[in-house]
């Protein structure tokens, strides 16, 4: 990929839409990486956050045995060959009767490659409410509550902080609405927009193993990677290239995610930003010194493309990536 490519890439990525995985620059060490299968070795749970104009969010009574009669979020586990999007509205018309469509993905949360939850923000499209009369294993009825008045008792507190990310991204949006684009991937991986930047001058790190590429690392499911969660991959194939002790690396958070989920392909991409800098900087003009030869840094010349980097690092104009 020469650098018109690299660009291209780049703002693909930075639009929020995706890019096929043909490989992965960095991988655990040890066995080869197993592709991912949902109810095996990944567990990926969808929540919907509906508010409307009534400042009223969307809660549901659960009828599970373990936390009958407590109010929650619309949620639940992804089923083989369903898409992410899917899966939530799925979830939506089970457990609150309602037809709906995403908004955007308000933030992703992860404990490890095993276990990612998908938050959305969503509107309701038709159906009806489902009400007492209408119980079932789903759950026990829904409806609609003042935001500042959730029913009581929660399932669990979590869903106060994903509520209030909601109305807030309703008040004024803190990143481009992004939503999971379909592409296949047979692994948890990440794609890294990882930056280095100075007054004047932004680079982005690039794998050169074959075509010049924004690069994959890949997430393992060993229980240092699983406690350590997937930042871990990210340290790891930084490692790999750099000398981190002097430097500061940060996860602003994520600018897209892919997933297809049909025919057994339930692997998932995220398109990562992240900042590299020095601990002490100084007067820095130039990134952090590479080693071996896989990796360079790539001087971001086109003018749009650095308005674009520089905006999303400075309002941290992402999705976040949480644990």
């Amino acid at each position: 990929m020469a650098t018109e490519g690299l660009a291209g890439a780049l703002a693909t990525v930075l639009g929020g839409k995706g890019l096929l995985v043909q490989s992965c620059d960095s991988e655990p060490a040890g066995k080869p990486l197993l592709p991912v299968r949902l109810r095996k070795n990944v567990c990926y749970v969808v929540l919907a956050v509906f508010l409307n104009e009534q400042d009223e969010v969307l809660m549901i009574q659960e009828a599970k045995r373990e936390c009958r009669g407590t109010w929650y979020l619309p949620a639940g586990r992804m089923e083989p060959g369903e898409t992410i999007v899917e899966a939530m509205q799925r979830e939506v018309k089970e457990e609150a009767g309602l037809l709906c469509e995403p908004v955007t993905l308000l933030s992703v949360e992860e404990r490890g490659a095993s276990w990612i939850r998908f938050v959305f923000l969503a509107r309701p499209t038709g159906g009806v409410l489902k009400t007492s009369k209408n119980a079932d294993s789903e759950s026990l009825q829904a409806g609609w509550y003042p935001r500042v008045s959730l029913p009581t008792p929660l399932r669990a507190h979590d869903v106060v902080h994903l509520v209030e990310l909601g109305a807030k991204f309703c008040q004024q949006a803190t990143h481009p609405l992004i939503l999971p684009q379909e592409l296949p991937c047979n692994m948890v991986c990440q794609r890294l927009v990882a930056t280095f930047t100075t007054v004047q001058s932004v680079w982005v790190l690039v794998g050169t193993v074959g075509t010049p590429h924004l690069p994959i690392t890949a997430c393992g499911f060993t229980p240092m990677e699983q406690r350590g969660g997937i930042k871990v991959a990210i340290l790891r194939l930084l490692q790999e290239c750099l000398t981190l002790h002097s430097l500061a690396v940060e996860t602003k958070g994520l600018l897209g995610l892919q997933h297809l989920g049909r025919d057994h392909v339930d692997g998932i991409c995220l398109n990562v930003l992240v900042t590299v800098a020095f601990r002490n900087p100084g007067i820095q003009d130039e990134p952090p010194k590479i080693r071996g030869e896989n990796y360079f840094w790539w001087k971001v010349l086109e003018e749009d493309l650095q308005k674009q980097l520089l905006h999303r690092l400075q309002e941290s104009s992402v999705v976040p990536l949480t644990r």
